[in-house]
């Protein structure tokens, strides 16, 4: 029998997404006839509002079906970077932009072209699990800059700048957070940005993906409108995925100093090309309409959020920061001596329950639940929660 090919120690080194597998493992499970209640995914679960399916559908018959610029229509790169000036108070011109194959792709080209060995990533935790993924691809190290729920999950500026070396080149800033829901405050970033002036080699990317999903009292604010002497080293990363529920279309978008943002659509060309030609008029008439559907979702969203933080409060043995945003609970399991994998592969095995482990995100005392699911299954999936912890 031949000997299988070997794999480059780069593919070696990779760890596959734990929430995508964790969310195919339940739909396996539930394709095998298993009682499967699922709050894993980060995915709405709402139908992409009709206009912006009307729209890809008409440019779909119109023919736009052939390869287009590859840092994507100059018309949605324009309706963009008017969004990002108009919107976020972040002054940008269409060429600032590049229209990528979701958020993911966003931050992998940048990363891409802004990293290599010896250049480190600053990284606060919990994070979202890619982001160390895609720095080490890049040949880049972690500097993980830890929080705690006792803390708030913030980033704290004296922890940042204590972290900064001659090798640090990026830092990352996801707010509102996956998993933990946080949401920087205007006076936390003005916070940060007085440590990274006192630091020009260190660029930073703003992943502002869920800048919609927002609990009552909370104001996103985008860091580069915040920081505007940094703009020639703060990147925004974005994308359709959950504002405007669009997250099977893969569509994002990179935004920032011109040369790196040339780059990295030089870097796109090599790799994947345009994103898909039609479904980036979809993407056009989201950005450009009115932000009706995406308040609507968000409303529906804050009822679950609440609904989901109130019902893991009430359970014995689980400590909760409310999460301020997103749609994520992200609460704290120690108290049942189980580390969080196998907390959640028990609870997936013994009451159906699909969750992720904190540990994937930097916190093994934690697990993370999802409210872009539907109320009932929200209810459900507490009480299997209930049941399982009664049964430890």
């Amino acid at each position: 029998m031949p000997r299988p090919l070997p794999l480059s120690a780069r593919a070696e080194a990779l760890q596959p997404s734990l929430t995508l597998a964790i969310a195919a493992r339940a739909k396996a499970l539930k394709a095998e006839g298993h009682d499967i209640c699922s709050l894993s995914a980060g995915e709405p679960d709402f139908d992409t509002p009709a206009f912006i399916r009307r729209a890809a559908a008409e440019a779909l018959e119109s023919g736009h079906t052939r390869y287009g610029p590859a840092a994507g229509e100059p018309a949605l790169r324009a309706a963009i970077a008017d969004k990002l000036t108009h919107e976020n108070g972040a002054l940008t011109a269409a060429e600032q932009v590049l229209v990528t194959n979701g958020g993911k792709q966003a931050l992998y080209n940048l990363f891409q072209v802004l990293l290599g060995p010896g250049d480190e990533l600053l990284l606060p935790s919990p994070f979202w699990l890619s982001y160390p993924e895609m720095a080490r691809l890049a040949g880049a190290s972690v500097q993980l800059i830890p929080s705690s729920a006792a803390e708030g999950f913030r980033l704290d500026p004296e922890r940042l700048e204590a972290a900064i070396s001659p090798a640090s080149k990026l830092l990352v800033l996801n707010s509102p957070s996956n998993p933990t829901g946080m949401v920087l405050s205007r006076p936390e970033l003005e916070a940060i940005a007085e440590v990274l002036r006192r630091h020009p080699q260190v660029a930073v990317v703003c992943d502002e993906i869920y800048e919609f999903l927002l609990a009552p009292g909370h104001t996103h604010h985008s860091f580069a409108a915040v920081a505007p002497d940094l703009a020639d080293r703060v990147f925004i990363v974005n994308g359709f995925a959950k504002g405007w529920a669009m997250t099977g279309w893969r569509i994002g978008w990179l935004a920032g100093p011109k040369h790196v943002v040339a780059a990295a659509s030089a870097l796109q060309s090599q790799s994947t090309s345009n994103v898909c030609s039609f479904a980036q008029y979809g993407a056009l008439a989201a950005v450009s309409g009115p932000r009706d559907c995406v308040r609507a979702m968000a409303a529906q969203f804050n009822e679950r959020r609440a609904l989901l933080s109130d019902g893991i409060r009430a359970l014995p043995g689980l400590q909760l920061l409310p999460p301020e945003g997103a749609f994520y609970a992200f609460p704290d399991v120690s108290a049942s001596g189980l580390d969080s994998m196998t907390f959640c592969n028990r609870l997936l095995e013994e009451q159906g329950l699909a969750t992720v482990p904190g540990g994937a995100f930097g916190d093994d005392h934690c697990i993370r639940l999802s409210c872009a699911a539907a109320p009932d299954t929200i209810r459900d999936g507490l009480g299997r929660l209930r049941r399982f912890l009664e049964s430890l």
